[in-house]
Parts: C-alpha cells; sequence; structure tokens
C-alpha cells in the first residue's frame, strides 16, 4: 500500500510514469470485475476503458485518501451500473461467455481452463447482480465489507449476507457438476 500511497502522490503532481505504473498494475483487475458484472468483455474493455480515461482526466483534482483499488472498483461498479441503466438487458435473456484474457502455456491446459473459464462464467451470470457485485468486488478487487457497504449503500450485514449466498450459490452449481 504504500506503493499505491506514492504512486498517487505522483500522480496528483502530473507524472505520466505514475499513470502508466497504476494502470499496468490494476488493468487486469478491473477488466476481470467489469466482465464478470456485465458478463460481455467487449463492454468490460469500453468501461474500463472509460474508468481510466476519466482517472488520467482528474489528476489535478484527485483526492483520494483511501485504497487506489477500491477507488478504481468503484469507478468500475458505477459505470457499469450507468450502462446498465442505459441498456436493459435484451428480452430473450441471452447471455455472452467471457472469453479468457490469457491462456496457459500447455495446450492441454488452455483447452481445461478455457472450459472452466467459461463455466465459471456462465454460472457467475446466474447469481442476482447484487451478490455478483460483492463476491466479485471482495475476490477481485479485495474491496472490505463496509466498503462495499457504502457503495451499494446496504448495511454491512446484508453485504456479508449477499456474499455468503453469492459463494453458496456459486458452490452448489459447480458441485452439482462434480456430483453428477
Amino acid at each position: 500500500m504504500l506503493e499505491d500511497e506514492l504512486l498517487k502522490w505522483e500522480f496528483r503532481r502530473g507524472s505520466r510514469e505514475a499513470l502508466a505504473r497504476i494502470y499496468e498494475k490494476y488493468l487486469d483487475s478491473m477488466l476481470t470485475l467489469a466482465a464478470g458484472l456485465l458478463n460481455d468483455v467487449g463492454q468490460a474493455q469500453d468501461v474500463v476503458h472509460d474508468v481510466f480515461v476519466s482517472f488520467a482526466k482528474s489528476a489535478p483534482s484527485f483526492g483520494v485518501r483511501g485504497s487506489l483499488s477500491g477507488y478504481l472498483a468503484t469507478s468500475v461498479v458505477n459505470r457499469v451500473r450507468d450502462r446498465r441503466r442505459r441498456t436493459r438487458r435484451q428480452a430473450d435473456g441471452s447471455t455472452k461467455r467471457i472469453e479468457p484474457a490469457r491462456e496457459p502455456a500447455a495446450p492441454d491446459d488452455a483447452v481445461i481452463f478455457t472450459e472452466q473459464a467459461a463455466r465459471i462464467s456462465q454460472v457467475m451470470a446466474e447469481l442476482p447482480d447484487e451478490q455478483r457485485e460483492v463476491v466479485l468486488l471482495r475476490l477481485t478487487a479485495g474491496m472490505k465489507f463496509r466498503d462495499i457497504a457504502r457503495l451499494q449503500q446496504v448495511s454491512i450485514n446484508t453485504v456479508q449476507g449477499r456474499y455468503r449466498y453469492g459463494l453458496n450459490h456459486l458452490r452448489s452449481m459447480l458441485n452439482g457438476e462434480v456430483d453428477e
């Protein structure tokens, strides 16, 4: 976290190198978060791009005192919510699968990884939006329950419940496949 404080300090003073380092450090986790929330890689890339463009423009007035990761994750979630408000799901309810960003080196591992990523993506898409958001913010962005509660404007107990129910739902769906 000391590195983040230094990056924030340099960023406020207009350092392009600090902005580049922040981008490199958080791009993958923000893409994962956005893709998990939207269930569409293309839209996720658009959202994350918009977040980083806005972030870059905010340098002179940037005043976040908390976690840089939390700030960026909150920005991603807010952009996703805005996008959802503008474009509601299609009437047919179809979902798109997330394509993994990277594949392991070995061909056999790549096939297994791709299948697992696609299945996890599909199961995540079946979670209610509130649960999926909490699970992804906690696991992908490492946000604390109290920060997620502030973001969702609910109590910490509600957030913890959503997290627990979301994980239980994921376990039951994925374990059901193993048991069959």
